[in-house]
């Protein structure tokens, strides 16, 4: 993990905790619990939410079929540079994932196969969580996956606890990953997928 991007994470961890879940970039124990569940075979038009400095993008970008397009979307100026400058080849729009939607259109994916997700929904409020999983289900296709991380330590806060009843509401298929000690916190992947 380069120096420079710890620092960004906890600089803008510090300006907007509740924008950013952490206090440091996601482990490669982490990454790999995310990415390797997803049908890259198959996955054509896939998004991230939330890139952070982009561990999780160079993982995707590393897996993606030569065939598929792909953006992510993070709201951080800083953050946004920091994946720019880390995957040079990703789109990445400074933006909210409430407008996933447009975005979309604008890079002509009629719908989504997967969303990678690094976004802090514990940290959420009731009526953001909803948004963003509103507008999520917009673009992801029947049969596309889903997948985001938690921190054991959220799912004691309520918003963790609603978010994860929300996963259970709005998805048939709802797996859980190992837990990776190896992560400052340790996590885990929610899988989901929709029918």
């Amino acid at each position: 993990m380069m120096m420079k991007d710890t620092l960004t994470f906890l600089k803008n961890f510090l300006r907007h905790p509740t924008q950013v879940g952490a206090i440091v970039p996601s482990s490669a124990g982490l990454v790999s619990a995310m990415v390797d569940w997803f049908d890259w075979d198959s996955a054509r038009n896939v998004v991230e939410f939330g890139p952070g400095t982009g561990v999780f993008t160079e993982g995707i970008i590393d897996r993606l079929h030569p065939d598929a397009k792909f953006f992510a979307i993070e709201r951080s100026a800083e953050l946004v540079a920091a994946t720019r400058q880390r995957c040079p080849t990703a789109t990445v729009y400074e933006d909210s994932v409430t407008n996933v939607v447009e975005l979309c259109r604008r890079e002509s994916m009629p719908h989504v196969d997967a969303v990678i997700c690094g976004l802090p929904w514990a940290s959420f409020s009731e009526s953001l969580q909803a948004e963003i999983m509103d507008s999520m289900l917009e673009v992801l296709r029947p049969g596309g996956q889903f997948a985001t991380f938690a921190y054991w330590q959220g799912l004691a806060l309520p918003a963790g606890q609603r978010f994860s009843r929300r996963l259970k509401q709005t998805f048939p298929e709802v797996g859980r990953s190992h837990t990776v000690w190896r992560n400052l916190p340790p996590a885990f992947v929610y899988r989901c997928s929709r029918t």
